[in-house]
Protein backbone atom coordinates (compact mmCIF):
# COMPACT_ATOMS: atom_id res chain seq x y z
CA UNK A 1 0.00 0.00 0.00
CA UNK A 2 1.30 3.41 -1.02
CA UNK A 3 1.67 6.08 1.68
CA UNK A 4 0.85 9.73 0.94
CA UNK A 5 3.28 12.52 1.85
CA UNK A 6 1.43 13.58 4.98
CA UNK A 7 1.37 10.00 6.29
CA UNK A 8 5.04 9.53 5.37
CA UNK A 9 5.96 12.65 7.36
CA UNK A 10 3.86 11.49 10.30
CA UNK A 11 5.62 8.11 10.16
CA UNK A 12 9.01 9.85 10.05
CA UNK A 13 8.16 11.94 13.12
CA UNK A 14 6.95 8.82 14.94
CA UNK A 15 10.24 7.05 14.21
CA UNK A 16 12.22 10.08 15.45
CA UNK A 17 10.16 10.23 18.65
CA UNK A 18 10.50 6.51 19.32
CA UNK A 19 14.23 6.58 18.56
CA UNK A 20 14.81 9.57 20.84
CA UNK A 21 13.36 7.59 23.75
CA UNK A 22 14.86 4.19 22.84
CA UNK A 23 18.34 5.60 22.31
CA UNK A 24 18.22 7.20 25.78
CA UNK A 25 17.22 3.86 27.27
CA UNK A 26 19.63 1.63 25.31
CA UNK A 27 22.32 3.83 23.75
CA UNK A 28 22.85 4.41 20.05
CA UNK A 29 24.29 0.93 19.50
CA UNK A 30 22.08 -0.84 22.04
CA UNK A 31 19.04 -1.08 19.77
CA UNK A 32 18.83 -2.06 16.13
CA UNK A 33 16.78 -0.64 13.31
CA UNK A 34 14.40 -3.59 13.31
CA UNK A 35 13.44 -3.01 16.95
CA UNK A 36 13.23 0.76 16.49
CA UNK A 37 10.91 0.41 13.53
CA UNK A 38 8.78 -2.18 15.33
CA UNK A 39 8.49 0.26 18.23
CA UNK A 40 7.20 2.85 15.78
CA UNK A 41 4.72 0.34 14.35
CA UNK A 42 6.50 0.19 11.00
CA UNK A 43 8.56 -2.32 9.05
CA UNK A 44 12.32 -2.14 8.77
CA UNK A 45 11.93 -1.73 5.01
CA UNK A 46 10.24 1.62 5.56
CA UNK A 47 13.31 2.99 7.32
CA UNK A 48 15.33 3.80 4.19
CA UNK A 49 12.38 5.64 2.67
CA UNK A 50 12.63 8.10 5.55
CA UNK A 51 16.31 8.23 6.53
CA UNK A 52 19.56 7.92 4.60
CA UNK A 53 21.24 5.93 7.40
CA UNK A 54 21.05 5.10 11.09
CA UNK A 55 23.40 8.03 11.69
CA UNK A 56 20.83 10.30 10.02
CA UNK A 57 18.21 9.02 12.46
CA UNK A 58 20.63 9.40 15.39
CA UNK A 59 21.13 13.08 14.46
CA UNK A 60 17.39 13.78 14.28
CA UNK A 61 16.55 11.73 17.38
CA UNK A 62 19.29 13.48 19.36
CA UNK A 63 17.97 16.89 18.38
CA UNK A 64 14.43 15.82 19.34
CA UNK A 65 15.58 14.46 22.72
CA UNK A 66 17.44 17.67 23.53
CA UNK A 67 14.48 19.83 22.45
CA UNK A 68 12.29 17.73 24.74
CA UNK A 69 14.75 18.24 27.60
CA UNK A 70 14.73 22.02 27.11
CA UNK A 71 10.91 22.05 27.07
CA UNK A 72 10.93 20.15 30.37
CA UNK A 73 13.22 22.78 31.90
CA UNK A 74 10.91 25.54 30.67
CA UNK A 75 7.89 23.69 32.07
CA UNK A 76 9.63 23.45 35.45
CA UNK A 77 10.34 27.19 35.33
CA UNK A 78 6.72 27.89 34.46
CA UNK A 79 5.56 25.86 37.44
CA UNK A 80 7.41 28.08 39.94
CA UNK A 81 7.91 31.65 38.82
CA UNK A 82 8.90 32.61 42.37
CA UNK A 83 12.01 30.42 42.27
CA UNK A 84 12.62 29.33 38.66
CA UNK A 85 16.18 28.15 39.27
CA UNK A 86 14.99 26.16 42.27
CA UNK A 87 12.31 24.59 40.06
CA UNK A 88 14.89 23.45 37.51
CA UNK A 89 17.16 22.13 40.25
CA UNK A 90 14.27 20.31 41.95
CA UNK A 91 13.23 18.70 38.68
CA UNK A 92 16.65 17.88 37.25
CA UNK A 93 18.36 16.71 40.43
CA UNK A 94 15.46 14.54 41.57
CA UNK A 95 15.19 10.83 42.24
CA UNK A 96 12.36 10.67 39.70
CA UNK A 97 14.50 12.16 36.94
CA UNK A 98 17.33 9.80 37.86
CA UNK A 99 15.02 6.84 37.17
CA UNK A 100 13.75 8.12 33.80
CA UNK A 101 15.77 6.07 31.37
CA UNK A 102 13.61 6.82 28.31
CA UNK A 103 12.60 10.43 28.98
CA UNK A 104 15.49 11.68 31.09
CA UNK A 105 18.31 13.98 30.14
CA UNK A 106 19.89 12.94 26.82
CA UNK A 107 23.19 14.55 27.81
CA UNK A 108 23.40 12.16 30.74
CA UNK A 109 22.05 9.13 28.88
CA UNK A 110 23.96 9.59 25.62
CA UNK A 111 26.83 11.99 26.27
CA UNK A 112 29.61 9.41 26.08
CA UNK A 113 27.96 7.79 23.02
CA UNK A 114 27.64 11.19 21.33
CA UNK A 115 31.34 11.87 21.85
CA UNK A 116 32.07 9.01 19.44
CA UNK A 117 29.57 10.09 16.79
CA UNK A 118 29.83 12.24 13.68
CA UNK A 119 30.16 16.02 13.74
CA UNK A 120 26.48 16.23 12.72
CA UNK A 121 25.34 14.27 15.78
CA UNK A 122 27.68 16.28 18.00
CA UNK A 123 26.16 19.46 16.54
CA UNK A 124 22.72 18.33 17.75
CA UNK A 125 24.14 17.89 21.24
CA UNK A 126 26.01 21.17 21.09
CA UNK A 127 22.81 23.03 20.15
CA UNK A 128 20.94 21.39 23.02
CA UNK A 129 23.73 22.08 25.51
CA UNK A 130 23.83 25.72 24.44
CA UNK A 131 20.05 25.95 24.94
CA UNK A 132 20.48 24.58 28.48
CA UNK A 133 23.29 27.07 29.15
CA UNK A 134 21.13 29.95 27.89
CA UNK A 135 18.32 28.94 30.22
CA UNK A 136 20.71 28.67 33.17
CA UNK A 137 22.33 31.98 32.38
CA UNK A 138 18.96 33.73 32.26
CA UNK A 139 18.01 32.13 35.58
CA UNK A 140 21.27 33.14 37.24
CA UNK A 141 21.50 36.72 35.91
CA UNK A 142 18.00 37.61 34.75
CA UNK A 143 16.32 37.32 31.39
CA UNK A 144 18.27 40.06 29.56
CA UNK A 145 21.71 39.03 30.77
CA UNK A 146 24.68 38.00 28.72
CA UNK A 147 25.86 38.44 25.17
CA UNK A 148 24.69 35.04 23.94
CA UNK A 149 27.90 33.33 25.01
CA UNK A 150 27.63 31.05 28.03
CA UNK A 151 29.64 32.22 30.98
CA UNK A 152 31.65 30.20 33.47
CA UNK A 153 28.94 30.18 36.13
CA UNK A 154 26.34 28.68 33.77
CA UNK A 155 28.90 26.19 32.45
CA UNK A 156 29.94 25.12 35.96
CA UNK A 157 26.29 24.80 36.98
CA UNK A 158 25.37 22.60 34.03
CA UNK A 159 28.52 20.52 34.45
CA UNK A 160 27.75 19.90 38.11
CA UNK A 161 24.12 19.02 37.44
CA UNK A 162 24.93 16.60 34.61
CA UNK A 163 27.80 15.03 36.54
CA UNK A 164 25.70 14.56 39.66
CA UNK A 165 22.91 12.88 37.71
CA UNK A 166 25.39 10.56 35.97
CA UNK A 167 27.05 9.60 39.25
CA UNK A 168 23.71 9.05 40.96
CA UNK A 169 22.72 6.65 38.17
CA UNK A 170 25.88 4.54 38.21
CA UNK A 171 26.10 3.63 41.90
CA UNK A 172 24.15 0.85 43.60
CA UNK A 173 24.06 2.52 47.01
CA UNK A 174 20.84 4.60 46.96
CA UNK A 175 22.03 6.70 49.88
CA UNK A 176 25.16 7.66 47.98
CA UNK A 177 23.12 8.23 44.82
CA UNK A 178 20.77 10.56 46.69
CA UNK A 179 23.73 12.37 48.25
CA UNK A 180 25.16 13.17 44.82
CA UNK A 181 21.86 14.81 43.86
CA UNK A 182 21.42 16.65 47.17
CA UNK A 183 25.01 17.90 47.29
CA UNK A 184 24.86 19.15 43.73
CA UNK A 185 21.56 20.93 44.38
CA UNK A 186 23.11 22.70 47.37
CA UNK A 187 26.24 23.77 45.50
CA UNK A 188 24.41 24.81 42.34
CA UNK A 189 22.44 27.29 44.46
CA UNK A 190 25.71 28.53 45.98
CA UNK A 191 27.30 28.98 42.55
CA UNK A 192 24.26 30.89 41.30
CA UNK A 193 24.18 33.13 44.37
CA UNK A 194 27.88 34.01 44.30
Amino acid sequence: MRVNRAQAEENRQTVINVASRQFRAHGFDGIGLKDLMEGAGLTQGAFYKQFSSKEDLVKHASARALEHATRRWLAAIGSNSGDPLGAVIAFYLSKGHREESMDGCPIVALGSDAARQSPEVKASFEDGIKAHLNVLQSLIYGSGAGDGKPDRKAMATLSMMVGALILSRVVNDTGLADSFLDSAAEYVREIAAS
